[in-house]
């Protein structure tokens, strides 16, 4: 991954009332009549339906002609609308609880944190309670790396013992899955897939360098981002391009030093094979590895269009500061002719293989990568399923990847992840239909998140605050021993 990938800024915001005021207390007892429910496991619409929410959970869902809605029941007159399960962006790092109401404002209505710190276990019990605003979480561990980490506050670990005591810290932590990365040696790698294990652990994040995508699927990992060592591994020469890499790494002396090379771009790009790519795909969808692509962050950051991006208007919700960072990341000339020509093709190439994917049967989670350069909180993932279909899913399958297949990768499919009685009550009302156009999930009338319910109005009451936040911040505060000129994923 480049190095533009790599930023966690977090923002000095002054604070302005956004925890308690944007959502209020909800009726005990709400209903959506005449509504288009929308079963994203058949991917159709149910047309003229009623959805009953008790005290969080979908208590009944029927026709509008027969079901009754229990008396003294708040009514949502859902005519012409259509209403999907909460969405789930599954990779972001939020560094600011001013950026949480962002996520609800979008329907994006649980989180992956992929650097999970104390204060995300913090802000999750305080949503839970009702005293914030902000999506559900599911938080993994701080990142695992070697001992030369990209970033400084990562675990480092250089061998078998550290490895395993590294995951043994953090389930201590509360970790729910341990995030590994890049410059991990094998011997570590393979000690923290056991201990995981025997923490009753799972482990996501970047296949190490030094890892075959193919050997990190045979060892477990349940899900790979950004779709790394997929190229490494498509390579006809993948044996020569290891040892390079190995040279490459051997030979660093600080954590700044490229991980990459001239030689090694020239190497991945004049030996890609789509026939092994293929087999590759064929064996992890039999391991049944799950794949967050990320295209947004791929495409802002190895694509970008700048002019596109820089005038984006919901750039108004982002701090001045760390607008002036992602301009920065995306302004022309800042790569040689060299390195531009590799990370488009890179891209390209990503695009193609997310495609694959879909064809190969892969299960895809959907995720942002938030903070990275113009990945915005909540608008990020709308991107993403839009490139989703564009990278050759349908608006159907695209859907299930913020909604069904995170249900299931979490194991949650009994409790979420579709719209039906007994499951917890995480949904959106919509003004247009999502299965015959992508972008329909941005037409938000209604969220029902934590057992609230929050109409069009009060959500622009959030926008509004987050946009106010954003004008009073006071400027960057980098997290303590992290590098500010990075970017994370």
């Amino acid at each position: 991954m480049s190095s533009a990938r790599r930023s966690l800024i977090v923002l000095a915001v002054p604070f302005l009332s956004i925890t308690m005021t944007a959502q209020q207390p909800s009726p005990e007892t709400f209903a959506f009549t005449h509504t288009a429910a929308i079963d994203v496991a058949a991917g159709r619409a149910m047309p003229d339906m009623t959805v009953i929410v008790t005290a969080g959970r979908i208590s009944a869902v029927g026709k509008s002609s027969t079901l009754r809605v229990p008396k003294g029941a708040q009514i949502v007159d859902a005519s012409g609308k259509f209403l999907i399960p909460g969405l789930w962006d599954m990779h972001v790092h939020i560094a600011d609880e001013q950026e949480l109401p962002l996520y609800v404002a979008n329907g994006v209505t649980g989180v992956r944190v992929m650097w999970g710190l104390p204060v995300h276990h913090e802000w999750r019990m305080a949503i839970e309670s009702g005293s914030l605003t902000g999506p559900r979480m599911v938080i993994g561990s701080r990142i695992v790396d070697g001992p030369l980490p990209v970033w400084s506050e990562s675990i480092s670990v250089r061998n078998e013992q550290e490895a395993r005591e590294a995951v043994r810290q953090a389930r201590a932590e509360g970790a729910e899955f341990i995030k590994v990365y890049e410059v991990l040696p094998r011997e570590a790698f393979f000690a923290l897939v056991d201990e995981s294990k025997k923490q009753g652990l799972s482990f996501a994040g970047h296949v190490p360098q030094l890892v075959s995508a193919g050997e990190a699927a045979d060892a477990g990992m349940k899900s790979m981002e950004h779709l790394t060592g997929i190229l490494q591994a498509s390579s006809s020469r993948e044996t020569e391009l290891r040892s390079v890499t190995r040279a490459i790494l051997e030979n660093r002396r600080t954590s700044s030093e490229p991980r990459s090379s001239p030689e090694e771009r020239r190497l991945l790009m004049d030996s890609f094979s789509l026939e092994k790519e293929k087999a590759l795909l064929k064996h992890l969808k039999a391991r049944g590895t799950w794949q967050t692509p990320t295209l947004v962050v791929l495409r802002n950051t190895d694509a970008p269009d700048a002019k596109v991006l820089q005038n984006d208007p919901r750039l108004k919700y982002i701090p001045a500061s760390l607008k002036s960072y992602w301009a920065e990341q995306v302004a022309p000339g800042r790569r040689s002719p060299e390195v531009a020509a590799f990370v488009k093709w890179r891209y390209e190439r990503e695009v193609e293989t997310v495609g694959l994917m879909r064809d190969a049967g892969i299960s895809l989670l959907a995720g942002s990568d938030v903070r990275n350069p113009y990945c915005m909180p909540g608008f990020g993932l709308q991107d993403e399923l839009a490139l989703l279909v564009q990278a050759g899913l349908s608006p159907a399958e695209a859907l299930r990847t913020a909604t069904l297949n995170p249900a299931r990768f979490l194991g949650r499919e009994a409790d979420m992840g579709t719209i039906a009685r007994g499951k917890i009550a995480d949904l959106v009302l919509l003004d247009g239909n999502p299965l015959a156009d992508i972008h329909s999930t941005t037409r938000i009338n209604a969220v029902v998140s934590n057992g609230r319910l929050t109409g069009r109005a009060a959500l622009d009451r959030m926008l509004s605050q987050a946009e106010a936040a954003a004008i009073a911040s006071t400027g960057p505060r980098p997290i303590p021993g992290r590098a500010p000129k990075k970017s994370v994923n």
